[in-house]
């Protein structure tokens, strides 16, 4: 009964609405088309500007197609925090969940100010071509600037992004989000022992004099780029590699873990409490990386790039998921997930900087060997007492340094860059895997001994490492006052 009632209520409202529009319809007399008679018609106003041509239309449609694109595959990126959050956190004990999630959530957050602040600007900033800084525009994205214009038609002062024709904030928050994945490495590598204050100085610190100054080097017309013709298309060094070699730091100056290593020095391990989050964090990684790879062409063009560098990437994680695989049954008898999980990461980081240069083969091979490097890699830092809890440097520093090279050795002639040369395993010489080298070198001379300065000075101001006893107890307690799992009571088996 209720049903008819309401349509006959919407039928009277419908009815009503149209019954009003008629009338004011009629209302409102057409104007007039022609002059009064014995009255010159009169001229059109000057100030009336002409209406858009067709190609003034369709340029401003490829600016908003465009940005759409820049900015729904940064949304992704930003997504990706919540990986990082959930593989740390469930790779680490429950006594320390809590910890672990606020210092991913609040990382963003720091980044953001940082990278507004000042990063941008050293980073994309007009300084002498070929230079090391950004000197313009310097403070809070606030420099002249005429985007989306490009190239030559481009005024203002950050011209090593005018490559990309969308507004300037788009071009900001694009950058921002990667800021945020490299200050976000560094947080699972000095897990459950680091205090939360002094990590959130890092934070700000990478965000400001670490990460900007190598990517002006790389993406603002620095030195590497223009004097060295180094290529990083979406960041295994610029995001990974800078996220690594700041971590292995604050790993050697922060010590290994209570219990990571018995009285005559052998490995133990020390499982995480939630592998279900941790594998439901790597999904939500190898999707947001289709917005961290595809994403950094930062414009549709005919779609041809976008789909090449989806499909490379996503190659290249699925073959070093199997190695990853393959490789921890062989050495360690089973087939370990977390090893399986950072297999997938191992192939997305490695994949990162040549996704855009090399073919689809080449990125079988270059996930296939990133799978095995990672198992190796752990197997190795473990042994050499660097206790990275959920793998960072061996995903994001060793594959890293991996994926920059992979550009020297599979760069395809048919997708190069301008001014890229072909690779030592595709018919060039090694003319490319030298600059590469190049780079690699570059990167690690500087923000290996920044980072070490860094750590140093907050360990002697702030403290760096909490106590014996809250870190036995868990940092969610002493850091925090609460718990992840307060709830949760642990009872004998029945069975």
């Amino acid at each position: 009964m209720w049903r008819m009632w309401a349509l006959a209520l919407v039928g009277i409202v419908l009815l009503t609405s149209s019954t009003v529009n008629l009338a004011l319809a009629e209302d409102v007399k057409p104007a007039e088309t022609t002059a009064p008679t014995g009255e010159a018609a009169k001229p059109a106003d000057p100030a009336t500007p002409p209406p858009p041509t067709t190609e003034e239309t369709l340029a401003k449609l490829v600016v908003g197609v465009d940005t759409v694109w820049v900015l729904s595959t940064a949304f992704l990126v930003f997504f990706m925090n919540l990986g990082f959050a959930a593989v740390e956190s469930g790779m680490c004990r429950a006594k320390n969940c809590v910890n672990i999630l606020s210092k991913n959530f609040i990382v963003f957050a720091v980044s953001t100010v940082a990278f507004w602040l000042l990063g941008w600007g050293l980073m994309f900033g007009n300084g002498d071509e070929g230079g090391w800084i950004g000197t313009s525009g310097l403070w809070c994205v606030t420099g002249e600037d005429n985007s989306p214009a490009m190239a030559a038609d481009y005024k203002g002062d950050y011209g090593s992004i005018n490559w990309t024709g969308v507004p300037l904030y788009a071009k900001f928050f694009f950058q921002l989000v990667f800021t945020g994945t490299a200050a976000t490495i560094v947080s699972g590598a000095v897990a459950e022992r680091i205090k939360y204050h002094t990590f959130i100085i890092f934070s700000f610190l990478m965000g400001t004099i670490i990460y900007p100054v190598v990517g002006h080097w790389i993406w603002g017309g620095g030195w590497l780029a223009v004097k060295h013709g180094f290529f990083d298309f979406a960041g295994s060094t610029q995001v990974h590699s800078i996220g690594g070699w700041a971590a292995l730091t604050g790993i050697i100056v922060l010590g290994p873990r209570i219990g990571k290593y018995s009285a005559d020095g052998k490995v133990q391990a020390i499982p995480g409490h939630n592998m279900s989050l941790a594998t439901i964090g790597c999904f939500v990684l190898w999707f947001g990386w289709f917005g961290f790879n595809p994403g950094s062409t930062m414009s549709v063009g005919d779609g041809k790039l976008i789909a090449h560098v989806a499909v490379t990437t996503n190659t290249a994680a699925a073959f070093a998921t199997l190695t990853a695989t393959i490789t921890a049954w062989l050495l360690l008898g089973k087939p370990d997930l977390g090893m399986t999980l950072n297999g997938c990461l191992a192939g997305l980081v490695a994949i990162t900087a040549p996704c855009a240069f090399v073919t689809v083969y080449s990125s079988v091979i270059i996930g296939s060997i990133a799978g095995v490097i990672v198992v190796f890699s752990v197997m190795m830092f473990d042994r050499i007492k660097i206790d990275d809890p959920v793998g960072a440097t061996s995903v994001h520093l060793a594959n890293g340094v991996f994926g920059t090279i992979c550009i020297g050795l599979f760069a395809d002639k048919s997708l190069l860059a301008t001014g890229m040369k072909e690779g030592l395993f595709t018919g060039g010489g090694p003319a490319q895997l030298i600059s590469q080298l190049t780079g690699v070198v570059a990167t690690a001379a500087y923000v290996v001994p920044v980072s070490l300065i860094c750590w140093l000075v907050l360990k002697a101001v702030f403290g760096l490492r909490v106590s014996k006893e809250e870190e036995l107890d868990g940092l969610d307690h002493g850091e925090h006052g609460n718990e992840a799992y307060p709830d949760f009571v642990a009872k004998a088996p029945t069975h």
